[in-house]
């Protein structure tokens, strides 16, 4: 079976249209359509539906796709470590970073980090959900990726970095006093929080389910920024890890409070169990611990 026509299946999929990845492979559609046409007779599958809105794959199709995308990412890994053997370390590596705490604090000092160490490697940056991430580290598509872990995930291997504790933010004139905030008072105070498919929210939940209580949530939002500026207003409070309730409180009016009991996430290093990772991306592996331990170990 070729590459080539591996990767115009993806493509196409991926568009989903044969005119649209015709355009983009700049490849005549009846050229497209034969490739196609092989590959299902390679396979003795149909892999595509033919609508007017376009394709769509079959079962079958679906899971070419997914193989397809980690063959390919093998592929490209292997041409690019084997062609720059003996040369600086050098090729793609795709990283992912869960939202709230390593978007804002990692990412920016990575990149840094690696463009002093590795010049020649391209880092690419995705800031995702952790389920998003997860599945993109199992179909090839992420090397690897800092996430918040809620447990054991079937092809995948997490390596926990650190232990965060949550705590609310507030502004400086909520009415919440004392050091440490009892979860049921919190009932009392409008909340801005991460949606439900964050781990973050799913441990707020659970925190909030134990205690027997329902929160008053105002909104769900997906930006630190947004959210900062929401309590700054005093619109609500918001619950948060502390690296991040750090950097969003100093030099501000806003408070940070204990909850108790206490409410902990745990940051972990993901990768995937199967596929091995390119000389590059051991590389940024390496980095991205060290970075994880100066930018959240020593802020502590």
């Amino acid at each position: 079976m070729e590459t080539r026509r591996l990767a115009t299946f993806v493509r196409i999929v991926d568009v989903g249209s044969l005119t649209r990845a015709a355009d983009v492979l700049h490849i005549a559609q009846p050229a497209l359509s034969q490739q196609i046409n092989a590959l299902e007779a390679d396979l003795g599958q149909r892999l595509l539906t033919r609508s007017k809105q376009g394709v769509e794959p079959t079962e079958a199709g679906a899971a070419l796709y997914r193989h397809a995308q980690v063959i390919l990412k093998q592929l490209d890994d292997a041409v690019a470590e084997v062609s720059l053997l003996g040369r600086e370390v050098a090729g793609q590596v795709f990283v992912g970073l869960a939202p709230y705490s390593t978007a804002n604090l990692i990412a920016l000092p990575l990149v840094e980090a690696v463009r002093a160490r590795y010049p020649h490697i391209l880092l690419r940056v995705i800031d995702n959900f952790g389920l998003v991430l997860s599945e993109a580290m199992m179909t090839g598509r992420l090397h690897l990726a800092i996430l918040y872990d809620s447990g054991p995930v079937k092809g995948l291997v997490f390596e926990r970095l650190i232990t965060e504790e949550l705590v609310l933010v507030c502004a400086a004139d909520a009415p919440v006093a004392g050091d440490a905030v009892p979860i049921e008072a919190l009932t009392e105070l409008p909340l801005m929080l991460p949606s439900p498919l964050h781990t973050i929210r799913k441990a707020i939940n659970l925190a909030f389910d134990t205690a027997g209580i329902q929160p008053q949530v105002l909104a769900e939002l997906e930006s630190v920024g947004l959210m900062g500026q929401a309590v700054s207003a005093g619109l609500c409070a918001t619950v948060l890890p502390r690296s991040v309730a750090d950097r969003l409180t100093n030099g501000s009016a806003l408070r940070q409070i204990r909850i108790a009991p206490g409410i902990e996430v745990h940051l972990s290093l993901g990768t995937p169990s199967s596929l091995p990772l390119s000389r590059a991306a051991e590389c940024v592996r390496d980095l991205l611990r060290h970075v994880v331990a100066a930018t959240l170990l020593d802020a502590r």
